[in-house]
């Protein structure tokens, strides 16, 4: 009976060690880079982040202090709606979009995230709408999509969404003109061109901000990672 009792305490330490060990792995993945990657969330704030003012469009017509102004706003509006917990972003659906505080070009982009039912949100690439993130329910089609092109395709090439509350990777792959996105490590877009939302007759911007938006529900990114490409 001693026996028993020792070898089950025994069984009981190793897997209460394994579970510790897994934890700590899965910590230390969280928010860690890979190699050739910089992390744009650090897990702990907003450090690199800035609320949203105007567009790509309406920015360059603002004057330095103007922007000065709007962006000091806009930043304290953005913290009342956006957080960090246990190395979460956690956005409570009622402000605008989080942008990066660099401009980006030509990049390849990692990004984790969680919706809830009925979520609709999305990434903004160079400041412009959209690859698109919701409950494929909203309109019975999945995440991934270029959803505000017109000419061009707008809608993934299949459906690769996790059920909802669990854990999605994006991976975006911006050259020029040309998006292609893999989601959950199948291709949804392939080497599409996305087209200028605020100025239909022009391409898209050269360079801009990274943004992520949502419309009215709560959600959660991370393991947000880009490569600046040559």
């Amino acid at each position: 009976m001693l026996r028993t009792s020792l070898q089950l305490a025994l069984v009981v330490g190793i897997m209460s060690g394994l579970a510790d060990c897994s934890v700590a792995a899965e910590q230390l993945k969280t928010n860690t880079p890979p190699e050739g990657f910089r992390a744009l969330f650090n897990g702990k704030d907003l450090d690199g982040w800035k609320g949203l003012v105007g567009s790509p469009k309406s920015r360059p017509k603002m004057s330095a202090d103007e922007l000065a102004k709007a962006q000091v706003k806009a930043d304290a509006k953005m913290r009342k709606h956006w957080t960090v917990v246990d190395g979460i972003l956690v956005f409570d659906g009622k402000g605008d979009s989080l942008c990066t505080v660099k401009d980006y070009r030509d990049f390849e982009l990692f990004v984790d995230f969680k919706l809830l039912t009925m979520g609709d949100s999305g990434i903004y690439l160079r400041g412009t709408p959209q690859v698109q993130i919701w409950d494929p329910k909203k309109r019975n089609c999945g995440s991934g999509g270029l959803h505000n092109n017109q000419k061009h395709p707008n809608k993934p090439l299949v459906r690769a969404d996790k059920p909802i509350g669990e854990w999605n990777t994006l991976r975006i792959l911006m050259v020029g003109e040309l998006v292609t996105v893999w989601l959950n490590g199948e291709l949804v877009v392939d080497k599409t061109v996305m087209e200028n939302f605020w100025e239909r007759d022009k391409p898209i911007y050269p360079t801009g901000q990274i943004e992520l938006q949502n419309h009215g529900n709560d959600l959660y990114f991370r393991n947000i990672y880009i490569k600046e490409l040559e």
